[in-house]
C-alpha cells in the first residue's frame, strides 16, 4: 500500500515538474519572440493542465510541506523567484532605459526626434529579426514611441518563413518600410539608417542636387579631405608620399549626407552637357578655381531666370566670373579675405568663428560654424528691384576684410572693417519693366511676381552665396555645425525646410574644438593660474612650518 502510494507521488511530482517546465519554457520564447504565435500559447496551456494536475495530485504531500519548516523554506525561494521572473518580464514587456553615456548613444538624437516628430505621412515598418538583434528591436519600438505616424511588427524569418517571402526577405536584420504605395528596404540597425530609411520613404519624388564640374571644384565624390594641386608648391606630404594625384577637395561627406536624405547628386559639365540644367533642382557651385567660360555664366544666368536656385560657395582672390550673375541678385563679392583676430577656429585669425546669427530657417539651432579662409559680401550700392537680400552669417566686430593676400594686418583706406557678412540669402522675384524703372517697393514688386510666371517669363528664385567653400568639404564637415549649415542652406532652397536642422548621425571619435578664446583660457587656468596657486599655497605652508 506504502509502495503504491509513494509510486503516485512520484509519478505526480513529475507532471507538476512538467507543467511548471512548459510554462517556464513558453514565457522565455514568448520573451525571446515578442510576438504572439499559436504553438507558444498551445505550449502555456499544455503546461498550466500538467501544472494544476500535479498540484491537485499533490494536494495532501504540499500543505503539509508549506506548514513545516522546509516547506516556509521553500514558498520563501519560490516566491523570491515568482517576483524575479515577473520583474524580468515587465522588464522585457515595458522596458525602461536611462541612457548615461555623454554621446547619449541609446537615446535618439534631438535631430531624429524632429524628423519624426514633422512627419507627414503614415510609414508601416516590417523588421524581421534574429533573438541577438534585441537592441535594433528596442530602437525601433524607441522610433515608434515618438509618433503616431509609424507603426513597426517584428518577426522572425525562421519562424515566419511566408511573412519574409511575402515581403522579398531573405534574411534577419531587414526592415521593409511602406508609405503611399512606396516601398523601401533598409538592412542597417543604427538610428541613422532607420531615421533615413524613414524619410526616404515618407517623401514623394527624389530632387536633383547638380554640383558644377570642370574649373576646380570641390568633387562631392572624392572621399579625400587633404587634396590639392599636383606639384603645387609647399605641398609636403611626407618621404615617399611627394606625388599627390588628387586635383581637389573632396566633398563625399556632404554627397554622403545629401543622398541619405533621399536627394540625387550629380556633377555636370556644362561644355559637354548644355541641357544638364534643365534637369536641376538645384545648383551648387563648390569652391570653382578658374574662371568659367562666358557661354557657362549665360547657362547659369538662364537657369536662375527660369526660376532655378542655387548655392554659391565662392571663395576669395579667385576670378570666377560670376561676379556679374551676383550683382544681378544685389550683391558684391569683395575681393578680400576676412580676419578675425577676436573669433576664429584655433590659431588661425584668416577661419572666423561663428557663435550668433541673424534669424532664419538656415540658421536655426545652429551651433558654432568657422570658415577657413572666407572672402566677404556686401550690397550692391543700388537696390535691385524685386530682390530681398539677408545677412546670415557675420563675423565679429574686431573682424577686417584683408584686401591684400600678403598680409594680414588693417590698413586704414585699404582694407574694409567689420563686421563683415559672409554668407546671404536672396530671394528674387520677377518684376516688369515700369516697376524696374521707378524702383517699386520690395512688397508690390512681390505681388507681381507671385504666381508660376512674372514679368517676361521669369519665375522666382532663390540663391545662398557664401563667401568659403572649404567649410563643407570632407577636412570640415563633420566638424561643429558646419555640415548642419550646409544641409539646412540645400534644404532651403530645394524647398524642403521641414528637414532643416536634420542632419544624419554620425560616430565621430570624440574630441574637442576650441576658439582661440577657449585655447586662451584653457591654457592660463591649467598652465599658470592652477599651478601659481599650488605653488603659493606649497610655500606658504612651507614657511609656517619651517
Amino acid at each position: 500500500m506504502e509502495k503504491s502510494k509513494s509510486g503516485r507521488t512520484f509519478s505526480a511530482g513529475l507532471i507538476l515538474l512538467a507543467g511548471i517546465s512548459l510554462l517556464a519554457t513558453a514565457g522565455a520564447i514568448h520573451a525571446i519572440l515578442l510576438e504572439p504565435a499559436a504553438w507558444i500559447l498551445l505550449l502555456a496551456v499544455v503546461g498550466a493542465g500538467l501544472t494544476g494536475w500535479g498540484v491537485y495530485r499533490l494536494r495532501s504531500e504540499l500543505s503539509a510541506m508549506v506548514r513545516g519548516r522546509r516547506g516556509e523554506i521553500a514558498a520563501y525561494t519560490l516566491g523570491i523567484i515568482g517576483v524575479l521572473l515577473a520583474l524580468a518580464y515587465l522588464s522585457v514587456r515595458f522596458p525602461l532605459r536611462i541612457d548615461m553615456t555623454e554621446a547619449k548613444l541609446y537615446s535618439l538624437s534631438e535631430q531624429t526626434v524632429t524628423m519624426l516628430q514633422r512627419l507627414e505621412s503614415p510609414v508601416h515598418i516590417v523588421f524581421f529579426h534574429d533573438p541577438l538583434m534585441r537592441e535594433t528591436v528596442e530602437l525601433y519600438e524607441l522610433i515608434a514611441r515618438q509618433t503616431d505616424k509609424v507603426t513597426v511588427e517584428f518577426y522572425d524569418p525562421m519562424t515566419n518563413p511566408a511573412q519574409a517571402r511575402m515581403l522579398g526577405v531573405q534574411f534577419a536584420g531587414t526592415a521593409v518600410m511602406q508609405s503611399e504605395g512606396r516601398k523601401l528596404q533598409i538592412h542597417g540597425g543604427n538610428e541613422t539608417d532607420i531615421a533615413n530609411g524613414i524619410l526616404r520613404v515618407s517623401r514623394g519624388a527624389t530632387q536633383l542636387i547638380c554640383f558644377l564640374d570642370g574649373h576646380g571644384e570641390a568633387d562631392p565624390f572624392s572621399l579625400e579631405s587633404h587634396d590639392h594641386l599636383e606639384g603645387a608648391a609647399g605641398h609636403t606630404h611626407g618621404i615617399g608620399a611627394k606625388v599627390v594625384v588628387h586635383e581637389r577637395h573632396g566633398m563625399a561627406k556632404a554627397r554622403n549626407a545629401l543622398e541619405t536624405m533621399n536627394y540625387q547628386v550629380e556633377k555636370v559639365a556644362l561644355p559637354r552637357n548644355a541641357e544638364a540644367f534643365s534637369r536641376c533642382d538645384l545648383l551648387v557651385v563648390a569652391g570653382p578655381k578658374t574662371a568659367l567660360l562666358e557661354t557657362e555664366v549665360e547657362a547659369i544666368r538662364g537657369y536662375l531666370s527660369a526660376g532655378g536656385n542655387a548655392l554659391f560657395m565662392l571663395d576669395p582672390f579667385v576670378q570666377t566670373g560670376l561676379e556679374p550673375v551676383a550683382r544681378e541678385f544685389g550683391v558684391v563679392l569683395d575681393e578680400d579675405i576676412v580676419i578675425d583676430p577676436a573669433s576664429h577656429f584655433w590659431a588661425d585669425p584668416s577661419s572666423p568663428a561663428v557663435t550668433e546669427y541673424n534669424r532664419h530657417q538656415v540658421t536655426r539651432q545652429l551651433p558654432l560654424t568657422f570658415f577657413p579662409g572666407a572672402r566677404s559680401l556686401s550690397p550692391t550700392p543700388q537696390r535691385v528691384p524685386g530682390v530681398s537680400i539677408l545677412p546670415l552669417v557675420n563675423s565679429s566686430k574686431s573682424s577686417f576684410g584683408e584686401t591684400s593676400p600678403d598680409r594680414a594686418r588693417f590698413e586704414e583706406g585699404k582694407d574694409l572693417s567689420g563686421p563683415r557678412t559672409l554668407m546671404v540669402v536672396v530671394n528674387r522675384r520677377p518684376v516688369d519693366a515700369e516697376q524696374a524703372m521707378f524702383g517699386t517697393n520690395s512688397a508690390s514688386a512681390a505681388n507681381a511676381g507671385d504666381g508660376e510666371g512674372g514679368a517676361g517669363g521669369a519665375r522666382r528664385s532663390r540663391i545662398i552665396v557664401i563667401g568659403d567653400s572649404d567649410f563643407a568639404t570632407n577636412s570640415f564637415f563633420h566638424i561643429m555645425g558646419n555640415g548642419n549649415l550646409f544641409l539646412n542652406a540645400v534644404n532651403y532652397l530645394a524647398a524642403q525646410e521641414n528637414l532643416i536642422g536634420i542632419e544624419p548621425r554620425t560616430y565621430d571619435v570624440p574630441r574637442v574644438n576650441l576658439t582661440n578664446r577657449q585655447m586662451k583660457g584653457t591654457f592660463f587656468l591649467s598652465i599658470v593660474l592652477i599651478p601659481g596657486l599650488l605653488a603659493i599655497i606649497g610655500t606658504a605652508v612651507w614657511w609656517k612650518q619651517r
